[in-house]
């Protein structure tokens, strides 16, 4: 028999993308919570972790064959499920049928977090400022480094799915690693999880530093982006206070005015 012959058939996208979205609702319904990945536009991610992440899949040659497969698949909608937790990532890739995809990833070792950690001292502020990105060229260099960064290295990587394709990426594996990359625009803190480190390890470690030996071209949070996280007004340089309500207002000097009168009634 012709190895062909144990493919299914091909089946058009917009057919595959049917059955995606019938194979979701049919798990919702099941209390399954699930966590589809979902791509507007051309680029696959947009944020600074996830074009780190993208960017260190396709710098080996063990995928850069093999990944182009996968941008498709994940961009049309196929990756139906992806969920990422301690040293894990599996999902549901939707093809010819609804295919099972896990990938381990080990974590990272001590030695080269440590070495992390240390190259990172006083270089990050805050939470949000490593979450967001916004980090100095010595911080992101140290991080996405290609031997010695938090990325994983293709032999920390096992890749397993259960479609017929003999090859250890098939084009579904390639679609979830690339759904990585969009998950970690929306949940940077994920690539963390994955690792199996603590991210306030950086941020604990740059009490080390005082503010004035962090790099020239550090990059600060500035006040539009708490604005638009926390949804708060912010003046340039000012730290506001807010205002106390007109019914407040009214109600204090209510209350001053009754505990003068009743001074003078004891006086």
């Amino acid at each position: 028999m012709d190895n062909w012959d144990r493919f299914p058939p091909y089946v058009p996208v917009a057919e595959r993308r049917a059955r995606a979205d019938k194979a979701v609702a049919k798990m919702a319904k099941q209390g399954k919570k699930i966590t589809p990945v979902r791509i507007e536009g051309r680029a696959i991610a947009k944020t600074f972790w996830g074009k780190a992440w993208c960017d260190h899949l396709e710098s080996f040659s063990d995928y850069e064959n093999r990944l182009p497969r996968g941008r498709t698949y994940v961009r049309n909608g196929s990756v139906v499920h992806l969920e990422i937790d301690k040293g894990s990532i599996e999902a549901l890739v939707q093809g010819s049928s609804l295919y099972k995809v896990k990938i381990r990833v080990d974590c990272v070792d001590a030695r080269k977090w440590r070495k992390i950690t240390e190259s990172c001292s006083g270089e990050i502020d805050s939470v949000i400022e490593l979450l967001q990105g916004k980090l100095s060229s010595a911080v992101m260099k140290s991080i996405t480094d290609r031997q010695d960064g938090l990325f994983p290295l293709p032999h920390e990587i096992s890749l397993d799915c259960s479609c017929p394709d003999w090859a250890e990426m098939c084009k579904h594996v390639a679609a979830v690693l690339y759904g990585v990359g969009a998950k970690l625009d929306e949940q940077p803190d994920l690539l963390f999880k994955l690792r199996h480190v603590d991210h306030l390890d950086l941020i604990t470690k740059a009490s080390l530093k005082r503010p004035s030996q962090r790099s020239d071209d550090a990059k600060v949070i500035k006040d539009q982006d708490l604005s638009g996280l926390f949804g708060i007004e912010i003046e340039a340089g000012k730290s506001v206070a807010p205002k106390r309500s007109k019914q407040k207002q009214k109600q204090q000097k209510q209350q001053k005015k009754t505990a003068k009168t009743r001074k003078e009634k004891l006086l």
